[in-house]
């Protein structure tokens, strides 16, 4: 059975580019034009993967994002003509997976979709409880068969990237990893220059810890270089 996407596009020539291309690539594509029918249809498909633009008519992108986060986890892709920082961190802080600036290159928007589809499936494949795995540090605890994360006991939530993230530096403790190692790890394909992602993603994950616990800062930034986890 195909996957099956939804697109929220109102601008027509955007929408065919998107819709031929992966449908091209073996996916079945529904779409919409204006916010109000495309937030109803994501609301009540089985869809595998949404791709948002922001702005839409009638509800914007970045409500329905808000609205389908609060009862599905389904890889979500933001698509916007604006490329400021503000707007990713508002896009991703309301649990966008990823965000793509317009104009962009068709064939890596698939491979993004692809991507995303792929990691969302391999995290929730029916599979043998595994025993736990706990990292500590400090303060904070990760629970990596879970997904659950606690700072003084608190649970903090995550989404799916934020978690990857965290987990990878904590699993790693002191080592430095580049912006670009970091996307490739989390997002799976290579960075292309994209790495402001994984500062947004940072940032909100450190926004999350500090609301909890402001004593001590966890992910070090070595400037030049990258991130590092101080356990």
């Amino acid at each position: 059975m195909n996957k099956k996407i939804l697109i929220v596009e109102d601008d027509e020539s955007i929408l065919r580019l998107e819709k031929d291309y992966l449908e091209a690539n073996g996916f079945a594509v529904d779409t919409a034009q204006n916010g109000t029918d495309g937030l109803e249809m994501a609301l009540k498909g089985d869809y595998n993967l949404v791709m948002l633009d922001i702005m839409l008519p009638g509800v914007n992108g970045n409500e329905i994002c808000k609205r389908l986060r609060k009862t599905s986890n389904i890889p979500i892709i933001l698509v916007s003509a604006k490329s400021d920082d503000f707007d990713k961190i508002k896009g991703l802080g309301l649990g966008a997976d990823d965000y793509v600036v317009k104009p962009f290159s068709p064939s890596e928007l698939t491979a993004r979709v692809i991507s995303h589809i792929n990691r969302y499936e391999a995290l929730t494949a029916s599979t043998a409880p595994a025993e736990p795995k706990i990292i500590e540090a400090g303060p904070i605890k990760i629970d990596t068969e879970a997904r659950r994360v606690f700072v003084d006991s608190k649970e903090v939530t995550f989404t799916n990237k934020e978690f990857d993230l965290i987990v990878c530096l904590a699993e790693n403790p002191d080592k430095i990893f580049s912006k670009d190692e970091l996307f490739e790890k989390i997002w799976k394909y290579d960075s292309m220059g994209e790495t402001s992602t994984v500062t947004v993603h940072v940032n909100r994950i450190r926004d999350k810890i500090d609301a909890v616990n402001p004593e001590f800062e966890y992910i070090n930034t070595i400037w030049g270089k990258g991130y590092r986890f101080n356990k």
